[in-house]
C-alpha cells in the first residue's frame, strides 16, 4: 500500500478545506460570537468598538420563529374540556346505550346486544380512521368528501395544528371527538332488530351503513354539503345522528321481521334498573355530547350545558305527567325514556335556544314521544324492540323543527334578525331530506346484507336465545 498518498499534500488540502467547511458553518450558527471569536490578531494600537447597524430582514427572520414559539397555538383549557366531552360521549356508549338497551331486552339475548353496541361501535372508530373522517371533513361534493385525502389521518402529527374546522384544538383531538358521534350513530340501530339477527349481519349492515348513510349525512351537515350551505341547524346532531338512526333503526326492524310472539304475548324488559341506570349514564355523558360541540370552554358551550339539563328534566316531567293521566300510573321506565327523549329533542338545539325554549322543546319532546313508542308504533305495525324510531326519530324531528323557532332572539335564542318562517322551513327541508336519504340507503344496505349473510337466526336459535347460539354464554346461570 502507498501510505504516502494518504500523508502527503492532498490529505493536507482535505484538511484545510474541512476546517474552513466547519469555520464558515459555524459563523452562520452563531453569527456575532464566531465572528468575535474569529478576530486572533486585533490592532494594539487603539480599541474601536464597532456597532453593526441593525439589519431589518435578518431581526424579522430571526424573530419570526421565536413568536411562533412563543405564541399559543391551542387553548389549554378548551383542550381539557374537549378531552373531558371525548371521554363522556364514550360513556354514553358503553356502558350507557349498552345498559338502557340490554335491560330491554329478554334475559336469553342481554349478552348479544351488550356485544353487538360494543363492537359495532369498535368497527366504527376503525373505519373512521380509515376514511370516515376523510370522507366527512375534506373538500368534496355536495355529498361525499374526498375518502383519501385524509385516509388514515394522512398529514396528522401529535403536534399539529388546524388541519380540521376547529383550529384552536389538536387535530387528533377533533378526531377522536367526531369518531364517538360516528360510533354511537351506528351503535344505537342495534335496539331496533334486537333479539332476532345474526351477528354477522349486524357487523355487515353497520359497516356499510357507516359508509353509506352517516358519512353523506354529516357531510352534508357538517362538513360544508347541501343542508349547511341551506343554512339548517344542527348544533350537535339531531338530523345526523337521532333521525338518522331513527329511520335507520324503522327501516331495519320492517326488513327483520317482528320477534317470535310479539303481539302474542308480552315481551317484557328484563331488568328495567339496568335500563333506568343506562339512561342516567346517558344523560351524565350527553354533556360532553351537546356542550362538547362547541368545541370550546366557553359561553356556548355554557348554553348548551344548562339547556341540556332544564330539556331533559321538562321531558321527564312531560312523559311522566301523560303515563300518569293516560295509564293511571307513571312508571320508571317511562320517566327514564322520557329523559332520553329530551335529550334527543334537544340535540340540535341547545347551542341556539334559550333556556325558556329549551324547557319548551323538551316537554313536546316527552310528550310526543310517548305517541311515538304507542299510538305510532301500533300505527306502523312494527316491532321495534328498543323505539329506536319513536324515541331518537320522533325527537329528533321535535328537535329540529322547533330548532328553527326558537333559535331567534326574539324568543330567548341567539340569532339575531331570524326569519322563524324561512328557518322553520329550512329545518323540515332538512328533516325530510334526512329520512329520505336514509331510508331508501338502508334498505338498500339490507337487501345486499339478506343476499350475502342473511338477516335473522332460526327459529330455534330464536327460541334458545342469542346469547347461547350466538356467544356461547350466559348472562344469567340457571
Amino acid at each position: 500500500m502507498k501510505t504516502s498518498l494518504f500523508t502527503g499534500w492532498q490529505v493536507r488540502f482535505h484538511a484545510v478545506c474541512l476546517m474552513m467547511l466547519l469555520s464558515a458553518l459555524a459563523v452562520g450558527a452563531f453569527s456575532s460570537t464566531a465572528h468575535a471569536q474569529a478576530q486572533v490578531a486585533p490592532v494594539a494600537e487603539e480599541n474601536v468598538t464597532v456597532e453593526q447597524l441593525p439589519d431589518p430582514a435578518a431581526a424579522a427572520a430571526v424573530a419570526a420563529p421565536a413568536e411562533e414559539a412563543a405564541a399559543p397555538t391551542f387553548d389549554h383549557g378548551d383542550v381539557a374540556w374537549m378531552l373531558t366531552s371525548t371521554l363522556l360521549v364514550l360513556l354514553m356508549v358503553v356502558p350507557g346505550l349498552a345498559l338502557f338497551y340490554g335491560g330491554l331486552v329478554r334475559s336469553k339475548n342481554v349478552l348479544s346486544v351488550l356485544s353487538q353496541i360494543l363492537v359495532v361501535f369498535s368497527l366504527v372508530l376503525m373505519l373512521w380512521v380509515a376514511y370516515g373522517y376523510s370522507a366527512v371533513f375534506s373538500e368534496g361534493n355536495a355529498f361525499f368528501g374526498s375518502f383519501t385525502q385524509f385516509a388514515f389521518l394522512k398529514g396528522f402529527a401529535p403536534d399539529s395544528v388546524g388541519n380540521t374546522p376547529i383550529a384552536g384544538l389538536p387535530d387528533y383531538l377533533f378526531v377522536a371527538f367526531q369518531s364517538t358521534f360516528a360510533g354511537i350513530t351506528t351503535a344505537l340501530i342495534v335496539g331496533a332488530f334486537a333479539e332476532r339477527i345474526k351477528f354477522k349481519a349486524v357487523l355487515l349492515f353497520s359497516a356499510l351503513w357507516f359508509t353509506l348513510s352517516y358519512i353523506p349525512m354529516a357531510h352534508i351537515v357538517w362538513g360544508g354539503g347541501y343542508l349547511g350551505e341551506m343554512g339548517a341547524i344542527d348544533f350537535a346532531g339531531g338530523t345526523v345522528v337521532h333521525i338518522n338512526a331513527g329511520v335507520a333503526g324503522l327501516v331495519a326492524a320492517y326488513f327483520v321481521g317482528k320477534r317470535i310472539g310479539y303481539g302474542q304475548t308480552a315481551l317484557k324488559p328484563h331488568n328495567v334498573p339496568f335500563t333506568y341506570i343506562g339512561a342516567m349514564l346517558l344523560w351524565v355523558g350527553w354533556f360532553g355530547f351537546n356542550a362538547g360541540s362547541a368545541a370550546a370552554a366557553d359561553t356556548v358551550a355554557s348554553l348548551a350545558f344548562i339547556n341540556t339539563i332544564l330539556a331533559t328534566a321538562a321531558a321527564v316531567l312531560g312523559w311522566t305527567l301523560v303515563e300518569a293521566v293516560s295509564k293511571g300510573k307513571p312508571s320508571a321506565l317511562g320517566a327514564a325514556s322520557g329523559a332520553v327523549a329530551g335529550l334527543v329533542g334537544i340535540t340540535p338545539a341547545c347551542g341556539t335556544v334559550g333556556p325558556l325554549g329549551a324547557i319548551v322543546i323538551g316537554l313536546v319532546a316527552g310528550v310526543v314521544c310517548v305517541w311515538g313508542v304507542t299510538g305510532l308504533k301500533r300505527l306502523l305495525r312494527v316491532d321495534d324492540t328498543a323505539d329506536v324510531f319513536g324515541v331518537h326519530g320522533i325527537g329528533g324531528i321535535v328537535g329540529a323543527i322547533l330548532t328553527g323557532v326558537f333559535s331567534a332572539q326574539s324568543l330567548g335564542g341567539t340569532k339575531a334578525d331570524l326569519d322563524i318562517g324561512h328557518q322553520v322551513w329550512v329545518q323540515v327541508v332538512s328533516v325530510g331530506f334526512t329520512i329520505l336519504w336514509c331510508a331508501v340507503v338502508t334498505a338498500a344496505i339490507l337487501l345486499v346484507v339478506k343476499l350475502v349473510v342473511g338477516l335473522r337466526v332460526t327459529e330455534e336459535a330464536e327460541r334458545t336465545g342469542l346469547d347461547v347460539t350466538s356467544h356461547g354464554e350466559s348472562a344469567y346461570e340457571a
